[in-house]
């Protein structure tokens, strides 16, 4: 670990030097979290991210609601619920939630698993620092778990109406789900960005 790291919440200069394996530390002044120490961070991020793309893939490619009523059937995947909404009128709304359920989601563990290779392999990159940046910036952005939820509360409003089968590709995007907030939350970006400056002084 390196040595000071500036509090993001009041700006206090504070020394993580003594942080070992499995420690996190906190800020003295208002208790703002700092960083969190784990000498294999990036094999986790690399498993959770590379596991997460695969599950995305699963999802995309089965039955993600099943809903009868009175006889009539009707499947939907998960790629046609963007397409729904544009369907029905709504190219935007339809264009901003393949954006947060799945592109940007998809993109960011991408990214995450090529930052782990390239720094697993001990070598520095140019674009090391803009990948980084990126993956900080389109963590914001990804709505999976506001997705799954809001989801599960439709079927239990749904299920008093028809008949619901859920899908191999729900429990893929679940899945999903839970990877892609393992490997975010396994990304320390103090120690994402320590070992990048460590990088480029070799």
């Amino acid at each position: 670990m390196g040595s000071d790291t500036a509090c993001q919440s009041c700006d206090l200069l504070v020394s993580v030097a003594a942080t070992k394996h499995g420690e996190s530390a906190s800020c003295p002044r208002c208790g703002c979290f700092l960083t969190r120490c784990y000498d294999d961070a990036n094999h986790r991020v690399l498993a959770y991210s590379s596991a997460g793309l695969m599950f995305l893939l699963f999802a995309s490619s089965y039955s993600f609601l099943s809903l009868s009523r009175s006889g009539v059937e009707n499947k939907i995947t998960l790629l046609q619920t963007p397409a729904a909404l544009w369907s029905y009128g709504m190219p935007e709304v339809g264009a901003l939630v393949a954006a947060f359920i799945i592109v940007i989601p998809a993109t960011v563990l991408a990214m995450m698993a090529a930052l782990c290779i390239l720094i697993n392999q001990g070598r520095y990159h140019s674009w090391l620092v803009p990948l980084a940046k990126g993956i900080f910036l389109g963590q914001h952005w990804s709505m999976v778990e506001v997705f799954i939820i809001a989801v599960i509360v439709a079927l239990v409003k749904i299920a008093a109406m028809a008949t619901v089968v859920i899908g191999i590709s729900f429990w893929a995007y679940a899945a999903f789900t839970v990877c892609f907030t393992l490997a975010v939350s396994s990304l320390d970006r103090y120690q994402c960005w320590e070992r990048i400056e460590a990088l480029k002084a070799q």
